[in-house]
């Protein structure tokens, strides 16, 4: 079996950041969001994987490497004709793929428990296609299976009207036989050749397609508020270690990791789940649950709670709670009094979300 990952698209719905930072490479409690998955393909014994990647991209490849870091063989491809779809991403991968199985993992998809047990029941039942499901608030965003009994057959596309409330997340199990049906399908409405219309065509030609639900919990990284909702969920995990220096002042509850090099000046607060990375520099500042600093950030007079804050970062004396906030790379956040003359001054690229 081999294991394919997507990391293409375009990440429209996380604008203005996926302008410059593909949404795969978004730190989720500073660790880059496809490190996740390559982890868990890691715990399946699969060693051959492909990671699909945008023409030209190479920013993936600078930061993931050759995957001997995870123990895999690792080979980029570039979806040729850009993003049409997931079943789209399995057919240009098609050569690559060969005869062996598959499994198909989205990679902006985290979840809290290994996929190991998925592979084995595909393997012991003697499956075409075992689908990962959960159960979710909103079906109509996802791929819903449409059961019998207890067997599934049909998927439906972000239906308006869902008739289940399980989605079928972002990890899939097959045969060879997959190809020929990203082969068969055609084009739906939104011109992109759909996965579970894949899915649709192996039930209807009589493949053996079975399911399994995540037991824990699972998260598509598809909006600002998943992301930091998946932030909270893998911070409530994290190890409680401090390898920075801190003032002798700071204040310290629940679980906190704080990285080499860091210095926590006089005047902080700190109350956990929070990561603070390797370089940073805070002093009379809150970090409140649920936040996640990145490397070489300066924070200072700020409180932040529930947010992102991505490396290089600068928040100075800001006099409003900074929450519920995505941060990118080398941002500049500061009060008004910080230039002259005094006011709010903005830089604002397209698709910028500001309250004042």
């Amino acid at each position: 079996m081999k294991a394919l990952i997507s990391a293409g698209g375009r990440g429209t719905r996380l604008r203005p950041i996926t302008y410059t930072l593909n949404k795969h490479l978004f730190p989720i409690a500073n660790k880059p969001m496809i490190f996740y998955a390559l982890e868990r393909i890691k715990e399946t014994g699969i060693k051959e994987v492909a990671i699909n990647i945008n023409n030209g991209d190479k920013e993936i490849q600078e930061v993931v490497g050759d995957g001997k870091k995870w123990g895999l063989n690792l080979t980029y491809l570039e979806q040729k004709g850009g993003a049409l779809g997931l079943a789209h991403v399995v057919k240009n991968a098609k050569d690559w793929i060969g005869k062996d199985e598959l499994l198909f993992y989205l990679g902006d998809n985290i979840i809290s428990g290994s996929i190991k047990s998925l592979v084995e029941k595909f393997k012991n039942n003697k499956l075409d296609c075992l689908l990962a499901l959960s159960k979710v608030n909103d079906p109509t965003r996802f791929g819903v299976p449409v059961f019998k009994g207890e067997r599934i057959v049909k998927v439906e596309e972000k239906p308006d009207k869902p008739k289940s409330d399980f989605a079928v997340t972002g990890i899939y199990v097959y045969s060879n036989q997959i190809i020929e049906a990203v082969e068969a399908i055609e084009p739906s409405q939104r011109e992109e050749l759909e996965i579970s219309d894949a899915h649709t065509y192996l039930i209807e030609k009589g493949a053996k397609v079975g399911y399994e639900e995540i037991t824990g919990w699972w998260k598509d990284t598809g909006k600002p508020e998943d992301l930091l909702e998946g932030n909270g969920l893998v911070l409530a995990t994290i190890p409680n270690k401090i390898l920075g220096a801190l003032d002798k002042n700071v204040k310290i509850r629940g679980r906190v990791f704080i990285g080499k090099n860091t210095k926590i000046g006089k005047n902080v607060n700190i109350t956990g789940p929070v990561v603070i990375g390797e370089g940073c520099r805070i002093k009379d500042s809150s970090i409140e649950s649920y936040t996640s600093v990145d490397d070489n950030c300066e924070i200072r007079g700020t409180d932040i709670y529930n947010s992102i804050v991505c490396s290089g970062s600068q928040i100075i004396d800001c006099k409003k709670r900074i929450a519920n906030s995505l941060i990118g790379r080398d941002c500049s956040i500061v009060s008004e009094n910080f230039t002259k003359p005094h006011g709010h001054r903005l830089i604002i690229g397209d698709n910028t979300q500001i309250e004042l």
